[in-house]
């Protein structure tokens, strides 16, 4: 059982989907770039993640800390992400 949650524009025939997936009992997010077919059908690449739930908070820490990164480097405004 895998659920989209969100998904974002990657580029023209590329996106990123955000998912909370069930297998063999366990729980997980995923994060992959999906590509549109010939056929304008939505496929799944092999460019991806995914975590088990009892890691999230322990990614969505290191995602706060690469954004601490960015900021302080100046590679986001304060604009940004708000």
């Amino acid at each position: 059982m895998q659920e989209l949650v969100t998904e974002m524009e990657k580029g023209f025939s590329e996106k990123i989907v955000f998912s909370f997936s069930e297998y063999k009992g366990k729980h997980y997010v995923g994060i992959r770039v999906y590509y549109e077919d010939d056929e304008g059908e939505w496929k799944p690449t092999k460019k991806g993640i995914s975590i088990g739930i009892d890691r999230y908070f322990e990614f969505k820490d290191h995602l706060g800390e690469l954004e601490e990164y960015l900021r302080t480097e100046g590679h986001l405004t304060s604009a940004e992400g708000n």
